[in-house]
């Protein structure tokens, strides 16, 4: 009775309750973005996690070719040894010029290294295992931790955007990264050990920016492999909003097969399964991306 008495107060003064997304917050409808006028110079943003299997390659790929369909220029860096970024866009890895080429100076022009993808607007520069032996070669450099940045810079300013898809550690390669961003993305699955991680990246992030890069900024922290059958899943959410508030992205990534799926045909998801809400939720991504500042 007292839930139809509300109803009715709220009828008689013609509010509606808002519609609440999987982050306890109103669902906001991020509008398409204005096609750019000119291109670059890139912002640069790290996708890291210290944890494996969280998202961060399905992400960068995915929101990569969600900007690139909204007209950004976009270059993803695969920064893993395993190089599941360059395979996931069926990008050669071997007997060509790759990110490692560049962080040991054999390969001086990034132009070089950079490949087209069969996603207009997306390039990459690939990866393999070569660049498990990166920690070792840059021990003794000079200003080690900046490397990276330094062959960024020489392409920032043919793209709006650089990802760069760092690997599952705090090690001097994800310290690079961190360098040459301006900022970070966090895809952190809705599982209990992988939250406990985060307030250590968290820590590392405030590091590099206090001794190496004070522009830094974390970006946001993006909730991947979401299911909202399971208690388990909603509550590791409430908990991330509960700690971090705005800095959570309002889209949530649900978990799906589709993601699998597109990683055995080497595609985007946004070609992939173009029509599935896997994809519709980067595309959201993407434009919350735009809407917060965080891209052009």
């Amino acid at each position: 009775m007292t839930k139809k008495r509300d109803d009715t107060a709220a009828e008689l003064a013609g509010l509606e309750s808002p519609v609440l997304g999987p982050t306890g917050r109103p669902l906001r409808e991020f509008k398409v973005p204005p096609k750019l006028k000119g291109h670059g110079p890139a912002r640069i943003i790290a996708l890291c996690n210290q944890k494996g299997g969280v998202g961060k390659t399905t992400t960068t790929i995915n929101l990569g070719a969600a900007l690139a369909e909204y007209g950004r220029r976009v270059l993803c860096v695969d920064f893993d040894p395993q190089g599941a970024l360059s395979a996931g866009l069926a990008v050669p890895t071997h007997d060509v010029p790759n990110i490692y080429d560049l962080l040991v100076g054999t390969v001086k022009e990034p132009a070089d290294a950079i490949q087209h993808t069969a996603t207009t607007n997306l390039d990459v520069i690939p990866a393999n295992i070569d660049l498990s032996a990166a920690e070792v070669h840059l021990v003794n450099e000079v200003a080690r931790e900046q490397i990276l940045a330094r062959v960024l810079r020489k392409v920032a300013n043919d793209y709006d955007v650089i990802l760069i898809d760092c690997q599952p550690s705090l090690g001097i390669l994800t310290v690079n990264a961190l360098t040459a961003s301006h900022g970070v993305l966090i895809p952190l699955e809705c599982e209990y050990f992988a939250l406990r991680g985060v307030a250590l990246l968290v820590e590392t992030i405030d590091k590099v920016r206090d001794r190496l890069n004070p522009a830094l900024e974390l970006d946001g922290i993006l909730a991947t492999m979401y299911d909202s059958r399971t208690l388990h899943s909603r509550e590791v959410l409430e908990r991330v909003v509960e700690t971090f508030g705005d800095k959570v992205f309002e889209t949530v990534i649900a978990r799906t097969v589709k993601f699998p799926d597109a990683s055995v045909a080497a595609a985007p998801i946004t070609e992939f399964a173009p029509d599935h809400q896997a994809a519709a939720s980067y595309r959201q991504l993407a434009r919350e991306l735009i809407t917060r500042g965080a891209v052009a």
